[in-house]
């Protein structure tokens, strides 16, 4: 079995991203389709004394109809100041603060003049910190040259990097068309995300927030808590999940 994760670019993304990219032998960065406005593709949840805050990369000169990857970053540094300050905030007193503020200061000081590239190099960055690089193979959609869109362009993806199983997660679950994948002999699986709990500072624990604060509270050992399994559709679907 050669397990597929076909995924839209995030900006230091939540755990659960992490889950999908441990499980998966091809995952392919899915950033030729168009940027939507309020995705977590530039923003990301950080936890802070007073509750939950918001990071959100600026953008430059942004059209409707721009594709993730063609999306301008805005070139002033005081944003990239303005993150590590609320990354400082967030992990004050954090065991492993300075690996994840390390981290974070590593991409953002890189030179990215794409949404895109940003937001893939932050992906790689927690992947290597957790090492999860090693056994799964990162691919960029736009260089396979596959039309069309909707199911058929993920199972032409899937395809062209010689899945048998693709992973998606539950958001697909409206809109994919599981006989087609099936028909072609492609298995689709649901994450089943752990969640697991760790200790956190400002209050009770939330999963939704940024890899970041994993890596600040429990560093290395934060492996253990990228743990996924998976579901078939059709017991998904079914409401047993």
């Amino acid at each position: 079995m050669r397990r597929v994760v076909i995924s839209q670019s995030m900006y230091f993304p939540w755990v659960g991203m992490l889950e999908q990219i441990r499980l998966a032998d091809a995952f392919v960065h899915y950033d030729d389709v168009q940027f939507s406005k309020g995705s977590f593709t530039n923003r990301v949840q950080v936890k802070l004394p007073g509750g939950i805050g918001w990071m959100t990369v600026p953008l430059r000169d942004h059209r409707l109809g721009q594709t993730i990857d063609e999306v301008q970053l805005q070139p002033s540094e005081s944003w990239r100041d303005r993150h590590l300050a609320l990354l400082k905030q967030s992990f004050d007193g954090a065991p492993h603060a300075a690996d994840a503020l390390d981290l974070a200061a590593g991409v953002m000081g890189g030179e990215h003049d794409t949404l895109a590239a940003l937001a893939r190099s932050s992906m790689l960055a927690l992947c290597r910190y957790f090492g999860l690089d090693g056994s799964t193979r990162f691919a960029e959609s736009r260089t396979f040259n596959i039309g069309g869109s909707g199911s058929a362009r993920v199972l032409g993806l899937v395809k062209a990097v010689n899945g048998t199983d693709y992973i998606t997660g539950h958001g697909a679950r409206n809109y994919l068309d599981h006989p087609l994948f099936e028909a072609q002999g492609i298995s689709v699986s649901y994450m089943d995300y752990q969640r697991i709990p760790y200790r956190q500072s400002h209050g009770a624990f939330t999963p939704y927030v940024s890899a970041l604060d994993l890596v600040a509270h429990c560093g290395r050992d934060g492996l253990a808590n990228i743990a996924s399994g998976t579901q078939n559709w059709k017991e998904f679907t079914d409401g047993t999940s």
